[in-house]
């Protein structure tokens, strides 16, 4: 009787009510300022080393979670395939090499490498030179069957095909197959100055921004672009304006179709290293009896996620869905394979999230759903798993670096949680992990589906230094 009476009264403390459902004073004010209302928030907070959150708010709701999908996705990867999980690219020889000559074709297969930058692949052809190979007869063939061939259009999440975050996934992904356009106002000519990284042979550019003088805001919405392809050129045509004031911004475009960008950039840097290729594009598999001539390993999947992560990069979370399909179901490797796998994982591990719906598995998604709860409950069985230190320093950390860079820099709150932010239209998340000023480490997630889900922001951070300051 006594622990009852005591559990009653309790339940009249603001710690009980807040945990029934009640946010914040601070919290609920930002809200209402913001005009969302509290029905299209879910929050979900616990201390990791309690055994019940102490708010939970709309929490059993499935809710589309933005980019904060992708702490499903990289703790999923880091368990399946392990911390130290690498990836390769491969080089072969179709033919016999003399005197540096190789009499057929050249096989490149990828195994889905997210960060198969430029340097890498660039480090790859210095390898090949150095194996003493110097002339190609044949073709150069793309061996891309790890992972399956998807028709897809780029631009039917958000009408935006060229923008790199909408990049296709591909066993054979270069450089996130982006090509960064760097814009520089240059006062004395009075022209915009554009360059290209890499400048392919195939990219014809037209300038037509005016440089002018002006703060420099939303610089990113006052440049125009229009892309027109023709067999394997590109016509790039620059429109708008831009502030002098701007300094060098860059973008990131994806205007080149995977294989394309691929024998492109292959034929550019071959050729720049002295080597020579005489036949053309292939898509085709490793024969049998080819000669291995190169590999190339990956970092490990642990740095690979910080990269996911703490910039938020889509494809490359796209890419790790794609290779967990591909290693734990079978090859080749596709969105359902990879979502299978996660939810064959969270079964073995007891977790029970009827709602999920992984569509990609970056968040850059309509259909994706999760509760505030599961996810809640997916970052307290990550802080008791072997892995919960990479995954932890994978995220942004508030206010440091990463897409929180800029976030609450003079809260106390700063330096203070690791966080992995989402953003869509109508989509505001936040999920990750918080240490208040008394050492106790919470779980947080705050997902807004709301026509001004944009206006969150307060609100989420209102939550966040709430959470520090409290006894």
């Amino acid at each position: 009787m006594r622990r009852f009476t005591l559990q009653f009264i309790l339940c009249l403390l603001p710690l009980c009510q807040t945990w029934a459902g009640v946010l914040p004073a601070p919290v609920g004010g930002a809200l209402r300022a913001a005009g969302i209302p509290q029905d299209a928030v879910a929050v979900y907070v616990q201390q990791v080393d309690k055994p019940r959150p102490l708010i939970a708010q709309n929490a059993s709701q499935p809710l589309n979670p933005a980019s904060t999908m992708k702490l499903v996705t990289t703790y999923a990867g880091l368990e399946l395939l392990g911390p130290a999980y690498t990836w390769k690219t491969e080089v072969y020889a179709g033919g016999p090499v003399s005197e540096g000559v190789l009499e057929g074709d050249l096989i490149l297969k990828g195994y889905g490498d997210p960060a198969f930058t430029l340097e890498k692949f660039w480090d790859m052809l210095r390898a090949l030179r150095q194996s003493g190979l110097r002339e190609i007869k044949g073709n150069l063939v793309l061996d891309r069957g790890w992972f399956e061939s998807v028709a897809h259009d780029p631009g039917a999440f958000d009408d935006e095909p060229w923008r790199a975050y909408n990049a296709t996934p591909d066993a054979l992904l270069v450089n996130f197959n982006a090509t960064r356009f760097t814009f520089r106002g240059d006062v004395p000519s009075g022209k915009v100055l554009i360059a290209a990284d890499p400048e392919l042979p195939q990219l014809r550019m037209l300038n037509q921004i005016e440089l002018r003088q002006v703060p420099c805001a939303d610089w990113k919405d006052r440049i125009g672009y229009e892309v027109q392809q023709s067999g394997e050129a590109v016509t790039l045509t620059f429109s708008g304006n831009y502030s002098v004031a701007c300094g060098e911004k860059s973008l990131e475009l994806s205007v080149f179709n995977d294989a394309a960008y691929v024998y492109s950039l292959f034929r550019q840097l071959w050729q720049e290293q002295g080597g020579v290729l005489r036949g053309t594009l292939k898509q085709g598999e490793v024969p049998a009896g080819a000669k291995r001539l190169v590999e190339m390993t990956s970092p490990p999947l642990a740095d690979t996620i910080r990269l996911v992560n703490k910039f938020s990069n889509n494809v490359m979370a796209r890419q790790i869905l794609l290779t967990m399909g591909a290693e734990k179901i079978s090859v080749p490797g596709n969105a359902d394979k990879g979502a299978q796998a996660v939810r064959d994982w969270l079964q073995a591990r007891k977790l029970d999230f009827p709602e999920l719906v992984i569509e990609n598995g970056a968040g850059l998604s309509r259909l994706e759903r999760i509760s505030a709860q599961h996810m809640g409950e997916l970052l307290l069985a990550a802080w008791k798993s072997p892995v919960m230190p990479e995954l932890m320093s994978s995220l942004p950390v508030v206010a440091v670096d990463g897409t929180l860079q800029k976030r609450l820099k003079d809260s106390p709150v700063a330096g203070q949680a690791h966080l992995k932010s989402g953003s869509l239209d109508g989509v505001r998340a936040m999920a990750g992990y918080l240490l208040d000023r008394n050492g106790r480490r919470w779980v947080v997630v705050f997902i807004v589906n709301h026509a001004r889900a944009a206006d969150a922001r307060a609100a989420q951070d209102a939550l966040l230094e709430w959470l520090y300051a409290r006894d």
